[in-house]
């Protein structure tokens, strides 16, 4: 983290002040996040708006314990050189310090269905033109140089309830995403402190959505593997109002 060129208040696990950001940004005001409220209860499952686009998840991420586990992790993946319109998905490497969950909202309006609510010629529709024929490394440095998600992040990130902290304290949640790919119908693990994105190898089925049968049993898998409370869902919808 001492080799974070940049570090940004850290947001807060609050679906209005994401919602605040992806239509500052330049998606359309027809989407916005909402909580997750259940994985398993049938009645509160049913009161999700659908199609939910994508899946923000926070979770507890502790200092050292964190990033013992996630070098890992990152020792059996290969690191992701793709790039261009071929890719299965767009990834965002991590090189913002406290800035996970913009990493994760990113992730989750630049792939899948909610890529065609990306208003044409808005900051971000111009940042992902941009960014989609770059290596990952000149990427991140471009995602970096934004001058317009920068200011974005920073309103947003002063937004939320609780008083926010300091760019540079010590957090002790991390944000990843789980979105559709737009190439292959498949459920990516995203997240920019991986080496690149993972393949769950499991398909979104005819008829469902990511927060179907399959995409909520990829979120249990996760929280059963990091073994602690305290996690925060999120999902990419259709406004309600």
């Amino acid at each position: 983290m001492s080799e974070r060129r940049k570090h940004y208040i850290p947001l807060e696990s609050n679906p209005e002040v994401f919602t605040q950001l992806i239509h500052t940004l330049g998606v359309s005001s027809a989407l916005e996040f909402t909580d997750v409220l259940s994985l398993d209860e049938p009645d509160l499952i049913a009161m999700m708006p659908r199609p939910v686009l994508a899946l923000t998840l926070a979770f507890p991420a502790p200092g050292e314990h964190y990033y013992k586990k996630l070098e890992e992790q990152n020792r059996h993946m290969q690191t992701y050189t793709g790039s261009g319109d071929g890719e299965d998905v767009i990834w965002y490497k991590q090189t913002i310090g406290n800035a996970c969950g913009l990493y994760a909202i990113l992730h989750s309006i630049s792939n899948g269905p909610a890529r065609e609510f990306v208003t044409p010629d808005s900051d971000f529709a111009q940042l992902l033109a941009k960014i989609t024929p770059l290596a990952p490394e000149e990427r991140a440095l471009a995602l970096e140089d934004s001058k317009e998600v920068e200011a974005a992040h920073l309103h947003a990130g002063k937004s939320g309830v609780t008083t926010a902290p300091d760019p540079k304290d010590s957090v002790d949640y991390h944000y990843l995403a789980f979105v559709k790919s737009h190439k292959n119908g498949r459920i990516y693990q995203l997240d920019g402190m991986r080496k690149g994105p993972v393949d769950t190898g499991v398909a979104v089925a005819d008829g469902e959505d990511i927060f179907g049968e399959a995409g909520r049993g990829l979120v249990k898998q996760l929280i059963e593997q990091e073994n602690s409370v305290g996690f925060s869902l999120m999902a990419l919808v259709r406004t309600t109002d």
